[in-house]
């Protein structure tokens, strides 16, 4: 099994087995000759030639010197669904990477960010401020919304067993839908706000194992507290903090 021809589909496809590249396949075509493929084909004989060995695709050939000396070992060629399985690895492993390269850049923003506890304590008042405020705004308007029934009640006190006047009732009534709007909506600013100051806590825990010494990007940080945070922009449609629910 010596054919010396200068190409062949078994030899072209070698090439691409052992990563060379066209730029690089002619000059190894010359230099191939020098070496000698072994392998064991599914019967159990042992083959030898002076390339890849058709038989043993499916199997390792181990590629000796001249001499005897083993080269390298070149592994056996992937079927479509082993090919499938390895790119799976790969962009895994590759995601990975991306991974650990990202934690590395958002540790080190962090830390520049954030020297110390006082900075950061800073920027989370900062942050919460208006969010804080609209809870007060929502409080104060609950407070008006509950002066302004008091009288409504007392005059409705002169229609027990009569008919309300049209005019009282429908005062009465948006009262009503007023207070109960702005109740929900203060309950879900103070929720932003509990949301908001976790994840502030949960910052600050990581900051303080980096500031420690913990190297950039060897940390886990819980979920993904940091683009979370970075939404809270004053939380929620601040809303319409008081009058608007009315």
């Amino acid at each position: 099994m010596t054919d010396r021809r200068r190409s062949s589909p078994h030899r072209l496809f070698g090439c691409a087995l052992l990563g060379l590249s066209s730029l690089t396949c002619a000059q190894a075509n010359t230099r191939i000759n020098d070496q000698v493929f072994t392998c064991v084909n599914a019967a159990g004989r042992s083959l030898t030639s002076d390339r890849l060995i058709g038989e043993c695709m499916d199997r390792e050939q181990r590629v000796l010197s001249r001499d005897g000396t083993l080269l390298r070992i070149v592994p056996p060629s992937l079927t479509a669904d082993e090919r499938a399985e390895k790119e799976a690895r790969d962009r895994k492993l590759a995601a990975e990477r991306e991974a650990r390269s990202e934690a590395v850049r958002r540790d080190r923003n962090l830390m520049q960010r954030f020297p110390n506890v006082a900075a950061h304590q800073k920027a989370r008042e900062q942050a919460l401020e208006v969010t804080q405020f609209a809870i007060t705004q929502s409080e104060a308007r609950l407070a008006d919304l509950e002066r302004e029934r008091k009288p409504l009640i007392d005059e409705s006190e002169f229609y027990k067993g009569k008919t309300m006047p049209g005019k009282l009732k429908g005062q009465l009534d948006a009262n009503d839908a007023a207070t109960a709007a702005q109740k929900e909506l203060l309950a879900q600013q103070k929720a932003e706000l509990e949301r908001a100051s976790k994840l502030y806590d949960v910052e600050l825990a990581h900051l303080k194992k980096l500031w420690a010494g913990a190297l950039p990007g060897s940390l886990q940080m819980p979920g993904d507290a940091n683009t979370a945070k970075a939404k809270h922009s004053g939380a929620l449609p601040v809303v319409n903090t008081a009058r608007d629910a009315n």
